[in-house]
């Protein structure tokens, strides 16, 4: 059985990450989405319960995923679910540069290989980032969320 774990902070989880964890369905048998209980370099607009609970939420009819919070190294929790994968989407240049150092790391510390999913080029400029700013103007964001996704009270 092939297990990856996805992981990120997903404040919030955007139709870009709907989109890496679809297409790592069609090669994995099962996807732990691991979001990261706090992010020092962060300030979160949602809870880590309340980003785990609108995930959950969206995969409730997916039993191949499973939506973990974590708060130790990614390759520390992927050896503790069994993963044997980490996913990561790629939409720059910048991001590649920065997951290429993560992935060999990761690969020195643990064995784990990490497999990088470029984003579609329609996606590319969508980032939670982006997202919790329009939030914070009060503009509809709807068109960067995945379809049916709820968001809780931040």
């Amino acid at each position: 059985m092939k297990k990856a774990l996805f992981t990120g902070t997903f404040d919030p989880y955007t139709i870009g990450h709907d989109s890496v964890v679809r297409r790592a369905l069609t090669f994995m048998d099962e996807i732990v989405i691991a979001v990261v209980e706090r992010n020092v370099h962060k300030q979160s607009l949602f809870s880590n319960e309340q980003r785990v609970k609108m995930i959950q939420d969206l995969y409730a009819d997916e039993p191949r995923v499973n939506v973990l919070p974590f708060h130790n190294l990614a390759v520390d929790f992927a050896k503790e679910q069994g993963a044997q994968f980490i996913i990561r989407g790629v939409r720059s240049i910048s991001d590649f540069e920065y997951e290429k150092e993560m992935a060999e790391m990761n690969k020195r510390l643990s064995g784990i290989e990490t497999i990088l999913l470029l984003t579609e080029p329609e996606l590319a400029c969508v980032s939670s980032s982006m997202v919790r700013e329009l939030l914070s103007y009060g503009k509809d964001v709807s068109a960067f969320l995945p379809k049916g996704m709820k968001l809780l009270k931040g």
